[in-house]
């Protein structure tokens, strides 16, 4: 009988640990930020989490002016995580901004305390690691897996790099940019003699890449189609870059595209 007993209340403990995983547990999801000392971040687990499979991660950063809140309501961000088995992590950068412009930046330790952060409360999977932003989000992006890449499976970056001439200590193992041909916030970065291929240069220098292949065109939706450079032949790593002729915004389903791609999914929209 008291073995009965021990055996239902271990039963009951270990149902509770599990439910505990879950987010629907945790005082931080969604809107609510989770509070990290004097800074914070949001996470949005995908539809349909068991709060116990081990889960691809997204940390992406927003863009000037903007905060983790619309990161996670966002659906060419959120919706494409969301529906893919991806949590999704958005830090939110101090004066909604990031520190991006030199080595060094403590904004590169605030991310990684983020993902140790997430670590302690969700199980990832470390081999997938993605590292995402937009605009000055995108910058801090490149910032952040040029000195802190080394455990990153792909940076998704959107409209916005830096200086190509950088010297990265790190490197993720995947590279994948997008970039309006229009963008008049931050001007498409053309290379020395007008080369569209320019705002890759770094990562194909450090990854000794071969000449790059035309590898489009394609799209999510009608109206914007990509044209599509990739870059196989390396060293290291791989490179890809979709180039459209639009302005200054997240395009419709290129983050999905990606996902899709990385993790072998079909293709879909959104």
């Amino acid at each position: 009988m008291i073995y009965r007993f021990i055996f239902t209340a271990c039963l009951l403990f270990c149902a509770h640990a599990v439910v505990a995983m879950g987010p629907w547990n945790k005082d931080c999801t969604g809107q609510t930020p989770c509070v990290l000392g004097d800074r914070s971040y949001h996470v949005l687990p995908p539809d349909d989490w068991d709060g116990v499979s081990p889960l691809p991660v997204m940390l992406h950063f927003h863009g000037w002016q903007r905060q983790g809140t619309l990161i996670v309501q966002h659906q060419r961000i959120s919706g494409a995580t969301r529906r893919r088995g991806v949590l999704l992590v958005a830090p939110n950068g101090l004066g909604r901004s990031w520190d991006f412009w030199h080595a060094g930046t403590d904004d590169v330790g605030f991310a990684r305390s983020v993902l140790d952060d997430v670590r302690k409360n969700y199980p990832i999977i470390e081999d997938q690691i993605f590292v995402s932003g937009y605009s000055w989000g995108s910058n801090m992006a490149w910032r952040f897996v040029c000195e802190d890449g080394a455990d990153v499976a792909a940076l998704l970056a959107i409209s916005g790099t830096l200086r190509q001439t950088e010297d990265c200590a790190t490197a993720p193992r995947e590279v994948r940019q997008v970039y309006g041909l229009n963008d008049q916030v931050l001007d498409y970065p053309y290379g020395p003699e007008g080369e569209e291929d320019y705002p890759v240069y770094l990562w194909r220098e450090k990854f000794d890449c071969a000449e790059g292949v035309a590898n489009g065109p394609w799209n999510a939706r009608d109206f914007l189609t990509f044209q599509r450079i990739v870059w196989e032949n390396c060293e290291t790593g791989r490179v890809s870059l979709d180039i459209h002729p639009g302005g200054h915004f997240i395009p419709h389903g290129w983050i999905a595209r990606q996902l899709d791609e990385i993790l072998g999914l079909p293709n879909s929209y959104p």
